[in-house]
């Protein structure tokens, strides 16, 4: 979204080697019995300490699936791209909602066309309003003249995909 309207992406999320030495540390401690791989339960367990949440048993299930495992479990290897995969997200997600909180000047959870005006007079006062206008629109799917966290973080991940 923004990307078609001149706004440079920001650079792909990278995960670290301290990361990824943090997942491989937590693979060892939830992989109980050194059988070399994570069952359902024991990658609940490695989630809950990495990120601080018990993940849905949907959300196990799409992890489990996507990457490389055994009959019976998660390898390491699909366990470091699944958490690095995971912290890539939530890096995005988290600059997303600093990014809103900051259009969001009067604290309302919501973002007016009014908002819009005075950052993108701030950060590239070359837009035309029409621009804004027409910006503000795209991004306020509903049409309600109010642009909630939720269209905010589809318009940010879709100007993102464009990358």
């Amino acid at each position: 979204m923004f990307a078609a309207r001149g706004i440079s992406h920001r650079p792909q999320r990278e995960v670290t080697d301290s990361d990824r030495n943090k997942f491989a540390e937590v693979f060892k401690k939830c992989d109980e019995n050194n059988k070399g791989y994570l069952s359902r339960e024991d990658v609940k367990v490695a989630v809950m300490m990495l990120f601080g949440y018990k993940p849905s048993k949907r959300e196990v299930e799409s992890m489990m699936s996507a990457v490389q495992q055994t009959t019976t479990g998660m390898l390491l290897d699909g366990f470091l791209k699944s958490m690095s995969t995971k912290k890539a997200a939530q890096q995005c997600y988290d600059e997303a909602r600093q990014i809103f909180t900051a259009f969001d000047n009067q604290y309302r959870g919501f973002l007016t066309c009014d908002d819009f005006k005075t950052v993108f007079r701030r950060i590239v006062p070359h837009f035309s309003e029409r621009m804004i206008i027409e910006t503000f629109r795209e991004v306020d799917q509903d049409s309600d003249g109010h642009v909630s966290y939720k269209d905010f973080e589809l318009a940010m991940s879709y100007g993102n995909s464009e990358a």
